[in-house]
């Protein structure tokens, strides 16, 4: 049952991200020649005006179709005829779609929450080794952790997590000063707690009580952490921490969900342990669609500022064949690192 809803779950957010193309051309005056939900061959068809909506076989996406939108067109409507802030704001709509439905999806997840752990201390366990003027105290609150921005409680939980060099440096905010900690020692040490030994940094955090203000708030700060996430995953693939191998495709995306799914404790408890997921890869789609890469909406952006620039300065028009050629090689690129991510999302799911 999981798999499914994980397919139908990816399909639709990446319908969304076209859907989002689709609402601003529409505004904007641009013949839309075809909006899809779905890929493959077409199961159903519906010629509404100039408009061809069409439902697909595969739950994989959707896509926008506008006239003029991979070379030129002598139609007035045409996507390459508009003016260049009508083309940015349709090219940027899929993403932030997908940003709105992230955020959408966290509120909801959020809308009945009771409390919140902030980033303010409220107690230390007996045995914490880290106290006093020169470490932490009660009331202390955490403002970074290696130039991270900590804003609740689960923020220090990640970035003390990322934190493997033994030390970190920590800014902290005491009686309206702020203070840095250089070359902290922090880490997880055992603490008995009703009997039981426990794996813990030793560290109570303040309740925030969840007011409709509060929880629009939190679910803002979720929806950012989401982008620090895409960030620190991207710094990764660049510095080498991690290899494109270790990344996941919609095949591993669908497992994970899958996964997910059978080890929650109730259906109602997966179905919001996915929608998580989903919000996640909702806001993933955003930023990673906005990259300044060919064949992506953020390399078509760049594309779109240049050649700007250039006519205006020119005053000549340029030929959109050399962009279209380069974002035809691009997104071949693209595919096959696609297939190469899925081979290897089946490898780790066949080895187990």
């Amino acid at each position: 049952m999981y798999i499914i809803v994980a397919i139908l779950a990816f399909g639709i957010l990446i319908a969304t991200h076209e859907l989002g193309h689709f609402l601003l051309a529409k505004a904007c005056g641009v013949k839309v020649n075809e909006f899809a939900i779905g890929m493959g061959p077409a199961l159903l068809k519906k010629q509404r005006g100039e408009t061809l909506y069409s439902l697909r076989a595969l739950p994989i996406g959707g896509f926008c179709a506008m006239e003029g939108e991979d070379g030129d067109s002598q139609d007035e409507r045409s996507f390459g005829r508009q003016k260049a802030w009508k083309r940015f704001l349709i090219l940027i709509a899929g993403s932030a779609m997908n940003f709105l439905t992230g955020l959408i999806i966290v509120i909801l997840i959020f809308s009945g929450a009771e409390a919140f752990a902030g980033n303010t201390i409220d107690a230390l366990e007996p045995g914490f080794e880290y106290g006093g003027e020169q470490g932490l105290m009660i009331g202390d609150k955490i403002v970074s952790i290696d130039g991270h921005r900590v804003f609740y409680s689960r923020d220090f939980s990640n970035y003390m997590a990322r934190s493997t060099g033994g030390s970190i440096d920590m800014v902290i905010e005491r009686d309206g000063e702020r203070i840095l900690i250089d070359d902290f020692g922090l880490s997880k040490k055992n603490f008995v707690i009703d009997g039981q030994t426990v794996e813990k940094y030793g560290i109570t955090f303040n309740i925030i009580s969840a007011t409709a203000g509060e929880r629009l708030k939190y679910s803002l700060y979720s929806t950012y952490d989401f982008i620090r996430l895409v960030k620190m995953g991207l710094t990764d693939l660049i510095t080498g921490a991690v290899g494109v191998k270790d990344m996941s495709g919609v095949v591993g995306i669908v497992s994970t969900i899958n996964e997910v799914g059978e080890q929650s404790a109730s259906v109602s408890a997966a179905m919001l342990n996915i929608a998580y997921i989903c919000a996640f890869i909702a806001v993933n789609l955003a930023v990673m669609n906005m990259l300044p890469i060919p064949a992506l909406d953020g390399g078509r952006v760049l594309f779109l500022i240049i050649t700007t620039v250039i006519e205006k300065i020119t005053r000549r028009k340029l030929d959109t064949k050399y962009e279209a050629y380069i974002n035809a090689v691009c997104l071949g690129l693209l595919m096959l690192l696609m297939i190469y991510i899925m081979f290897n999302d089946v490898l780790r799911i066949v080895n187990g």
